[in-house]
């Protein structure tokens, strides 16, 4: 075998597609240079190129060039996706280190969901078409979102982890649209730094709020993060108060809130369309990365706020502001209420969640035995 190159080629079995071959290399300079230029030449005749090598390859070769963070080039070869940044991917994605044990039960899910029958997903088709178009093609997919409470009010059956805090006639005392919503989520966590840039980006808006501080949020040690005299300030002209826990959905169906200042978990990012809530965005892992990405870029519903592990209380001050009292607020809510009626409609007889819904009803009857609708 010349040069001790191994190539394997396929075309599709549609015949349509470009060949692909994976090219396999020993993991020496001598062998990488002939292997690399090979799989350029076939690239340039048309092939789809997978090169094999060593991480410890790749990592010299990384050095060798300065390189020293994963790579920062945008991504265009995403099925579905038409170019996200690094830095826009899900943070497991982002990862260098992948012997955690939260990355490897993320990425075993990845590798068991291949072996699945269908995918079922909280999202509205009319948001993700060219996503859920790409997903199609591997296997049946169903869009059934957004998945709330009915009414959009609280649970009738019991949801909650924590006893939920009732803001309502606090609320009540509000003027319309005046308050900003702010909540982490129930898991993930911010430094002590963050917090209090937010925290005093939040009171130098000016803006009244309401802010879901669960006792763990920044550690299960650190019960009372807050600035010191943060509580008393807000306190003292009664324009925010601090829970520990509430009804999401409840608050955010107010007419008193105006915006959600968020770590754009799924749920909050659905439940503040719904509404018709423009959002801060402030992710912190996971999926909220390529949430935020969705919201600030694509829907353009909500505005960015700080970066991964970076984020500077006038930077909140400013945004706050601009989303709260500014004309670029107007044009957020404009937004979020064509995302409101997306999802609305969606969910409405005939409409496309309605249809996936009783699609995959009718699926599950039919493999079960029982035949389909009537």
């Amino acid at each position: 075998m010349g040069e001790e190159v191994a190539a394997t080629a396929a075309a599709a079995a549609d015949g349509g597609s470009k060949p692909h071959a994976v090219v396999v290399t020993y993991p020496l300079q001598g062998h990488v240079n002939p292997a690399v230029h090979l799989a350029l030449r076939l690239a340039a005749r048309g092939f789809a190129v997978t090169f094999v090598s060593t991480e410890s390859v790749h990592e010299q070769t990384a050095r060798a060039l300065g390189v020293a963070e994963p790579r920062k080039d945008t991504i265009t070869y995403v099925p579905g996706v038409e170019a996200i940044e690094p830095g826009e991917l899900m943070s497991y994605l982002q990862d260098t280190d992948t012997t955690t044990v939260v990355h490897r039960i993320i990425f075993r899910a990845f590798e068991e969901a291949r072996g699945a029958d269908y995918v079922v997903c909280n999202t509205v088709e009319e948001l993700e078409p060219s996503t859920i178009a790409a997903l199609r093609r591997e296997r049946p997919f169903y869009a059934v979102g957004p998945i709330l409470p009915a009414g959009f009010a609280r649970s009738a059956v019991a949801t909650s982890m924590w006893a939920e805090s009732d803001c309502s006639r606090w609320l009540a005392a509000q003027p319309s649209r005046s308050v900003l919503y702010v909540s982490f989520g129930s898991y993930a966590h911010v430094t002590r730094r963050e917090l209090h840039e937010i925290a005093r980006g939040v009171l130098a808006s000016g803006a009244r709020f309401l802010w879901v501080m669960r006792p763990d949020i920044v550690s299960s040690d650190d019960p009372d993060p807050l600035p010191e005299g943060f509580a008393a300030a807000a306190a003292a002209d009664g324009r925010g108060v601090v829970v520990p826990w509430c009804c999401q959905v409840e608050v955010l169906a107010h007419p008193a809130v105006a915006a959600f200042l968020t770590h754009c978990g799924w749920n909050s990012i659905l439940e503040s369309a719904w509404a018709g809530v423009p959002m801060l965005c402030f992710p912190l892992l996971t999926d909220q990365f390529t949430n935020r990405r969705l919201v600030v870029r694509e829907w353009r519903a909500g505005v960015a706020v700080g970066d991964r592990g970076a984020v500077d209380a006038g930077e909140v001050r400013a945004k706050i502001e601009g989303v709260m009292r500014g004309e670029e607020g107007e044009v957020l809510r404009e937004q979020v209420g064509k995302m409101r009626a997306t999802l609305h409609a969606a969910v409405a007889p005939g409409g496309s969640s309605r249809r996936g819904f009783d699609e995959l009803v009718d699926e599950l009857k039919r493999r079960c035995g029982g035949g389909g609708r009537h």
